[in-house]
């Protein structure tokens, strides 16, 4: 993909190091890093990432470039939390980044979230009024926790200062890096 303006954007992708969906880590990171874009992705340790395809079967690995522990966030424009159900179901449990979802609602910068990721956006309490998808089996963790879902391909939420992103799984991956990718779009004048 060609240079689409993303020049001087700067993403961070958080992630354990095992059981993210491979997709949903590596077609974002990769589209975004074609448009020109900075991409991080951070993990929970040094060692690489061991994907999974569907929950159970090998995918690739992805060495990181930090750890969760010392990123710095304000120094990032997008904020990506791809999903899987172990990947989420640890991130969730990580003290730094649930601190890492809460600087970027603080500071007003967009979250991308897919599939299960918006869990760790439960803990950072920062679902509470947004319209948001994921997959089916959280709509009852996210209306518990006062968001609005629905299901759909990509929902954008820019209500509260910020921008939600969400979608529901790898299917849906073309829409959610599109409405990423425009997220990140400088404002023309």
């Amino acid at each position: 993909m060609a240079d689409s303006g993303l020049g001087g954007r700067k993403v961070l992708a958080i992630v354990t190091n095992y059981g993210v969906e491979q997709d949903e880590l590596i077609v974002p990171v990769e589209r975004l890093r074609g448009s020109g874009a900075t991409v991080d992705v951070a993990a929970q340790e040094r060692e690489d990432v061991v994907t999974l395809v569907g929950d159970k079967d090998p995918g690739q690995q992805v060495t990181p470039t930090a750890t969760i522990s010392e990123v710095d966030p304000s120094g990032y424009d997008l904020l990506l939390l791809p999903g899987g159900a172990i990947n989420a179901d640890q991130l969730r449990l990580d003290e730094d980044a649930v601190r890492i979802a809460k600087a970027f609602v603080d500071a007003g910068k967009p979250i991308g979230a897919i599939c299960h990721a918006p869990w760790t956006l439960v803990e950072a309490g920062a679902v509470q009024g947004k319209r948001l998808t994921s997959f089916r089996s959280l709509r009852t963790d996210l209306r518990n926790a006062g968001g609005d879902w629905v299901d759909e391909a990509v929902v954008v939420d820019p209500s509260g200062g910020w921008t939600l992103i969400t979608s529901r799984d790898p299917d849906d991956l073309d829409a959610f890096v599109g409405a990423l990718d425009e997220a990140l779009a400088p404002v023309s004048s």
